[in-house]
């Protein structure tokens, strides 16, 4: 006699997500008649829930493939061995979830903040009438993020131990401090990622790009790096910098006393392809006219910081803190910005004599990720820039020059 299986997810119509939706929102809020979101094992492949907030949702086991979720809420929520396979994930919230076992081959997680998520490997047994336990499949095997999109995503200290992740991209994507021990990553893409202090021990990276990955403080021993592309990769700071044999806060002071005397006094410094980041701040500095090209400053807090008319063409300004910095007249062709906080940024034009004035220029930088809230960038170049995921509202560009 032969049995015909059981379907393991439960179907869910409109109205009925609907009404578990709004009485999570009231549980949320903490009114009456609330109730937590639990649809573990339903079917909610291809619906709508962009920009849903479903913190703390039990939704272990749901088939969600092809959901559209961008925007949306589920940190601290349950995706315990979810059917995630090409969702719409962009900008999702995704803190300490818990995604053990969660197939999310093919999602695009674009921009997502999953810090300290679980990402490892892990089944859930369900039980059968005729066949006792076993072990739910999806069509590709759990804990799989096979070909997903994870560019710019925010992966500090996510466990991902044994993770399955061939041919992902994590381009731009922070990984510091995640469990990465043991990870398949075979041909994955981590161009300019940020793996500081990150655990790679015995993991596959065969084939991988990593041109421009930061690699501070990374574990990579046993690891397989055969055929792996590391261009121009960023390894960890020196304790110290000497310039001439002279120490670079000494040689920065006399460029701050050249801005304040207003030339009576020090030089302007050139100071080409030197790493500021022992440093460890600029913040509020005057560094007028600073010639600095291919240096870095990756990480730096540069807050308020007076560059105007620097070059500083070619350098490593990642996540810098750039915050009501002074830029006018700066040149930062072909720069690394990414995730750089460029918010309330003077970028216009600065003069140098009675009605002429040197532009701003971005001209090919890389200025994905980067915060442009509120920041002031009339005419400023931004010509063959990668301006990709850059949040640009509020910031004033009027005449600015961007390829549209």
């Amino acid at each position: 006699m032969t049995t015909q299986a059981i379907p393991h997810h439960v179907a869910l119509d409109a109205n009925a997500l609907r009404d578990a939706v709004e009485a999570h929102q009231r549980y949320l809020a903490g009114r009456a008649g609330g109730r937590r979101l639990c649809l573990t094992y339903a079917d909610l492949s291809n619906c709508s829930l962009e920009g849903v907030d479903l913190r703390e949702a039990d939704l272990a086991g749901a088939k969600l493939e092809g959901a559209m979720l961008a925007r949306s809420n589920l940190s601290r929520a349950i995706l315990f061995g979810a059917d995630l396979r090409e969702a719409d994930l962009r900008r999702v919230n995704l803190k300490r979830a818990d995604l053990r076992g969660a197939c999310l081959r093919g999602a695009n997680l674009s921009g997502a903040d999953m810090a300290g998520c679980d990402l490892r490997e892990g089944r859930i047994a369900l039980q059968d009438k005729l066949d006792g336990f076993r072990v739910l499949r999806h069509e590709h095997r759990p804990g799989e993020l096979n070909y997903a999109i994870l560019s710019g995503a925010n992966l500090a200290g996510a466990q991902m131990t044994g993770a399955v992740a061939m041919q992902s991209d994590f381009t731009d994507a922070i990984l510091t401090g995640a469990q990465m021990a043991g990870a398949r990553l075979h041909r994955a893409v981590l161009d300019g990622a940020d793996l500081s202090g990150a655990d790679l021990g015995g993991a596959d990276l065969t084939g991988a790009s990593m041109k421009r990955a930061v690699l501070a403080g990374v574990n990579l021993e046993h690891a397989r790096l055969d055929d792996a592309d590391m261009t121009d990769v960023l390894r960890g700071p020196p304790p110290l910098v000497f310039v001439d044999d002279r120490p670079l806060e000494e040689i920065l002071r006399e460029h701050e006393s050249y801005c304040d005397s207003d030339g009576a006094h020090g030089a302007v410094m050139n100071l080409p392809q030197v790493d500021f980041r022992p440093l460890k701040s600029l913040k509020g500095r005057r560094l007028t006219a600073l010639v600095a090209p291919h240096s870095v400053f990756f990480g730096m807090d540069m807050q308020g910081v007076e560059l105007q008319g620097a070059d500083l063409s070619g350098c490593d300004l990642r996540g810098a803190n750039l915050r009501d910095a002074d830029l006018r007249g700066a040149r930062f062709a072909d720069a690394q910005l990414a995730r750089a906080d460029l918010r309330g940024a003077k970028m216009g034009p600065l003069m140098i004599a009675e009605g002429r004035y040197v532009r701003t220029d971005f001209t090919r930088a890389s200025l994905r990720h980067a915060d442009f809230r509120g920041a002031h960038a009339p005419r400023a170049r931004f010509l063959e820039a990668d301006v990709a995921n850059a949040r640009m509202a509020g910031c004033d560009l009027a005449g600015a020059e961007l390829d549209v």
